[in-house]
């Protein structure tokens, strides 16, 4: 097709050589400029091999992201990342682990040095003091008055086995035939210089600790003797039949030499006990105790308390005094049998026999 310049100088089509006209390019044959064409329409998703609408992303890509590694790597590219973060993983698990190892060390000495500070700043110990329970084998009963006519009555014509329980009854205090001590020095003979068997205040002591380190006491005063004269009046006595001896320890008010003193039947009978032996308790030994024989002077009541020294596991040692259970000083009342009593009665191996009737009836020597 070739184009004419018009009049005005517009160019004009020419028909083309089979005759139909042709329209310049971008505008029609009325002069106007032509629409533009419409947009063309959007493609439609191509469904995925899942059916979900997206691209596929394969475990490969995904392992890709996941290291940070650039999805078009070479494999050997990527198997070197993931050897490189297993092994900075790895690392970092190991490296935790000393750490933690490391620290045990520390820790427990802190700990162990926490527990050894609450524990040293527990009481060491504490003691109970408490009577022997039940009947001994020989015994005399203590009492500030006299038995009436009715109640001797009652007492000398009933089973012997029931006495010490009535006279528990009428107000009466027991007493203890001393240990005998046949293998003791010549200080502990069996009788006193007058010749009556001694008579004890006989207790238990007992020691208790809640320290998770030992602790031993190994020495022993008495202390704050106050003395007075006897109050009793009437004595009822079952005196023994031959010698025994219990295991304890034995001392007189004021102590005499050495003493306590061992009264067990064995190798040391009369000796010093804190000289050979001595009481451990904590470190898994929560208790301790010893069967304490207490002897006054003839005639004489007395209270006393105890002191006793003791060392522990953190090399601390020092005398305490011993208190009870409301915080106070602990303090014993010992008493023996004065001489000039109203009543006196003995009864067991012989009949019942008033000795204030009949002084010289027998075994009133042993009262």
């Amino acid at each position: 097709m070739t184009t004419t310049a018009s009049p005005d100088g517009t160019p004009e089509p020419q028909p083309d050589n089979d005759g139909t006209p042709a329209e310049p390019t971008g505008q029609h044959a009325d002069g106007d400029t032509p629409p533009p064409p419409p947009d063309p329409a959007p493609a439609s998703p191509q469904p995925s091999t899942n059916g979900r609408g997206r691209p596929d992303e394969s475990f490969e890509a995904l392992v890709s992201d996941a290291l940070g590694v650039d999805p078009e790597a070479s494999r050997r590219k990527k198997l070197r990342w993931l050897l490189v973060k297993a092994t900075l993983g790895l690392l970092g698990v190991l490296g935790a682990v000393l750490v933690a190892y490391l620290m045990i060390k520390p820790s427990a000495i802190r700990e162990n040095d926490t527990n050894t500070g609450i524990d040293a700043a527990k009481t060491p110990f504490t003691v109970s003091v408490r009577p022997e329970e039940g009947e001994p084998p020989t015994w005399a009963m203590v009492l500030d008055r006299k038995l009436t006519a009715d109640e001797a009555r009652k007492l000398t014509t009933g089973d012997p086995g029931s006495a010490f329980s009535y006279l528990r009854e009428l107000g009466g205090r027991p007493l203890v035939y001393a240990s005998v001590m046949e293998h003791a020095p010549e200080r502990y003979v069996r009788h006193t210089r007058d010749g009556r068997l001694e008579l004890t205040d006989s207790f238990k002591m007992t020691v208790l600790s809640t320290r998770s380190s030992a602790v031993v006491i190994d020495g022993w005063k008495t202390t704050d003797i106050t003395c007075h004269k006897s109050t009793t009046q009437t004595v009822v006595a079952m005196p023994p039949q031959g010698g025994a001896a219990y295991q304890g320890i034995r001392l007189h008010l004021p102590p005499r030499a050495d003493e306590p003193v061992l009264t067990d039947d064995a190798e040391g009978q009369g000796e010093s006990y804190f000289g050979t032996h001595y009481i451990e308790v904590g470190g898994g030994q929560p208790s301790g105790g010893l069967r304490v024989e207490a002897i006054a002077p003839p005639g004489q009541a007395c209270e006393w308390g105890i002191k006793v020294h003791y060392n522990d596991s953190y090399q601390k040692g020092d005398w305490l005094q011993l208190k009870d259970a409301k915080g106070k000083p602990l303090r014993i009342l010992t008493e023996s049998v004065p001489a000039d009593l109203q009543q006196k009665w003995v009864f067991g191996s012989v009949a019942w026999t008033p000795c204030h009737k009949n002084p010289k009836g027998p075994l009133c020597e042993l009262v």
